[in-house]
């Protein structure tokens, strides 16, 4: 198992080493913008309050921190871990303005943080790259206090057999998108797998509730295309 996780690991490194500098346009390109409103729509149902003290997982170019400092009125307290250093570099240059954001550079299995410390876990569009799902699972809740609460916004499985139909054909599609705009297929190749291959919304659903985490829901969007998962720890 463990070769398997260094493994996934490596990929997923040199996957994000090869599209980082065009990421934020690939996004907005491959979802017509619609990654925008998912984020939007997690951070509504967060509904941070001032001060808060929230940790953002594989935070890519900093979209869900800058959206979180932005409903907290700036009083929040981020800090934002991701993996790969050339996008580590990129958000942390677009939110170097704001003195209570913090960036780290470390996989979700192994956070540098004591027992305790957050009020909201959340991770955007990263759960599906990571090494070891149930290990990093049982890493957001040691960090998280009491009553506080993780959040995920991921890809997940369409419910509606036409809009199926219609995704997987366009799935189909994007790698030659990437081919063109980035200069490589193969990132694409493996960001399509990687969505093919994750769990549905019940699935996910049960890992969150095995993990100990309580009053987990669910939510569709765009007809399952993604969701945002939630849960407790009480």
């Amino acid at each position: 198992m463990k070769n398997i996780n260094q493994s996934k690991e490596a990929n997923v490194t040199k996957v994000f080493d090869d599209v980082f500098n065009k990421y934020d346009l690939m996004n907005d390109i491959m979802s017509f913008g619609a990654h925008r409103v998912w984020k939007n729509k997690l951070i509504d149902w967060m509904n941070p309050g001032k001060n808060e003290h929230v940790i953002d997982i594989a935070s890519g170019t900093g979209d869900i921190a800058k959206a979180f400092l932005r409903r907290t009125n700036f009083t929040g307290i981020v800090k934002c871990v991701e993996p790969n250093k050339n996008m580590l570099g990129i958000g942390k240059k677009k939110l170097e303005k704001f003195e209570n954001v913090k960036w780290f550079c470390s996989s979700a299995e192994k956070l540098p943080f004591k027992d305790e410390t957050f009020d909201i876990y959340v991770v955007s569009f990263g759960i599906r790259n990571f090494s070891n799902i149930n290990v990093a699972l049982k890493e957001s809740k040691r960090v998280l206090k009491t009553g506080g609460r993780f959040l995920c916004l991921e890809f997940s499985k369409v419910n509606n057999e036409v809009l199926s139909t219609i995704y997987e054909r366009y799935s189909k599609l994007i790698p030659y998108l990437g081919k063109y705009i980035v200069g490589k297929s193969e990132p694409y190749d493996y960001l399509i797998k990687s969505i093919n291959d994750f769990y549905s919304q019940d699935e996910l659903l049960n890992l969150i509730k095995s993990t100990g985490f309580e009053n987990t829901e669910y939510r569709d969007l765009s007809g399952g295309i993604a969701a945002i998962h939630s849960g407790w720890k009480i």
